[in-house]
């Protein structure tokens, strides 16, 4: 599926979400592919479930993760493609460089 490419804020977003230490280890328990509740992302973390809670929803706003409904509960699951954009986005940056630094290197040895 072509995505249309995501703009400087958006981007933006994506990093800052993932840039707190207690958000990164959410996603990372979420990468498994695996749907959890509140209560299952809040067991392994010294943080109330309320804080949790703030932290799933800023993941959401960044649209990195997605919850459904269950009964009474949310369930969590972790949707990739935010992270794989921001994937791609380093990668046409790291080219980018590698470029650059190769003229410059070319440059400097003629």
């Amino acid at each position: 599926m072509n995505r249309p490419p995501r703009t400087a804020a958006r981007t933006a977003s994506v990093f800052a979400a993932l840039g707190d230490p207690t958000r990164l280890a959410l996603v990372d328990r979420l990468s498994d592919g695996s749907r959890r509740s509140i209560a299952q992302l809040s067991a392994s973390h010294p943080l109330s479930r309320q804080a949790v809670t703030k932290h799933l929803h800023a993941l959401e706003e960044a649209r990195i993760v997605q919850h459904e409904r269950v009964g009474r509960e949310r369930l969590y699951a972790l949707d990739p493609a935010p992270i794989e954009d921001i994937r791609r986005y380093i990668d046409r940056i790291s080219h980018q460089w590698d470029a650059r630094l190769a003229r410059i290197k070319a440059l400097v040895e003629s």
